[in-house]
């Protein structure tokens, strides 16, 4: 088993997390996967025959934990998705400080957390690291403290890449647009991306030789304005 390439991905119970998951599986990858919701997870680790691990990106001993399950079960990690993340309302007076917080610990904080943790796992794989960004950390939206923190994912995405340099491991950064999934609370009036779509383009750059880093994907709705 653990010759067998193993692909883990944070936020993986809906979905872009859930649908790379799929493609993931379909490929021939060992799918660890990894979040808070218990219930979602264990039942697409039945459907896809992965390994579910409660994770909480914002504790470090969560983290941990998480790294040593796929180690214990493959023996090897050759692909991480760090995708866990949430948004909130624009505008600065807009949402609960809390919210905020959680925000900002969980998109950039977890984030980092889960670079460290598989860093070292990476490096013996030569394997490969993406980090869910967005078009909002490409270009500032009013009031929106998600895009402030996709910025910083943007810009951790890069430190991450030149960290990693010389080591064989590649980095990649996704960064969606408008994709209809559970994070917007209504359905957007544009027709959106499916999840299904970006789970393509994460396959895309994880297939290219190993000598081929695709560094930033930018993927839009075609009747996404802005």
């Amino acid at each position: 088993m653990a010759d067998d390439k193993v692909f883990l991905i944070t936020g993986a119970s809906s979905g872009i997390g859930a649908a790379t998951a799929r493609a993931a599986a379909d490929a021939g990858y060992k799918v660890v996967l990894a979040a808070r919701s218990e219930d979602k997870l264990q039942a697409l680790a039945s459907e896809i025959d992965g390994l579910a691990v409660r994770c909480d990106v914002t504790e470090w001993a969560d983290q941990e934990a998480m790294v040593g399950r796929a180690l214990d079960e493959y023996g090897r990690i050759d692909v991480v998705f760090a995708n866990a993340g949430f948004g909130g309302a624009r505008g600065f007076l807009k949402e609960d400080p809390e919210t905020w917080k959680s925000m900002v610990l969980t998109n950039v904080y977890g984030c980092a957390l889960t670079i460290r943790a598989t860093m070292p796992a990476l490096t013996d794989a030569k394997g490969h690291l993406l980090l869910t960004s967005s078009v909002a950390g490409r270009r500032a939206l009013p009031g929106s403290l998600y895009s402030v923190t996709k910025h910083a994912v943007t810009a951790m995405g890069e430190a991450a890449r030149l960290d990693f340099n010389d080591t064989g491991v590649r980095v990649t950064l996704i960064e969606p647009g408008m994709v209809d999934t559970p994070f917007f609370e209504n359905p957007p009036k544009i027709r959106a991306l499916e999840a299904g779509d970006v789970a393509r383009a994460i396959m895309f750059a994880i297939s290219q030789p190993p000598h081929v880093d695709v560094n930033e994907i930018l993927i839009r709705p075609t009747a996404q304005p802005t």
